[in-house]
């Protein structure tokens, strides 16, 4: 469900943010089931517990999941979690056009890697 990428530069609990994010996003994780333990986590993955807790207090305070007190975590059912989501990828989309026109990179050549990318991506899905 989980893995951790131990060449990338990212910190870990960054890396469990974002594969807990789009777990969520997509529906694997339904709204209202249980997180995994902190500690069955981090046994699992094979990291220090407090880079785990670290990841679900984010998490809380972005709106993914909420705390039970004796019971754990559980996945927020907060709808509008995948528009949040999607606005951050148009915010970062809009950044690279930006940096394109000052490149002088033209709209067609710029729509055209975006098709690419897209299918690339959905070579790599199947």
């Amino acid at each position: 469900m989980i893995g951790i990428d131990l060449q990338n530069r990212r910190p870990i609990y960054e890396q469990v943010v974002e594969r807990f994010e789009t777990l969520i996003v997509n529906g694997v994780l339904e709204p209202d089931s249980q997180m995994p333990s902190v500690r069955s986590l981090a046994m699992e993955l094979s990291i220090n517990p407090n880079t785990i807790q670290k990841a679900y207090s984010v998490l809380e305070q972005e709106g993914y999941i909420y705390p039970v007190k004796g019971r754990g975590n559980f996945v927020s059912g907060n709808q509008g979690l995948k528009m949040k989501k999607q606005e951050s990828v148009f915010a970062a989309l809009k950044d690279l056009v930006e940096k394109g026109l000052e490149l002088d990179i033209g709209c067609e050549t710029f729509v055209e890697r975006v098709r690419k990318c897209y299918q690339e991506g959905g070579e790599r899905r199947t």
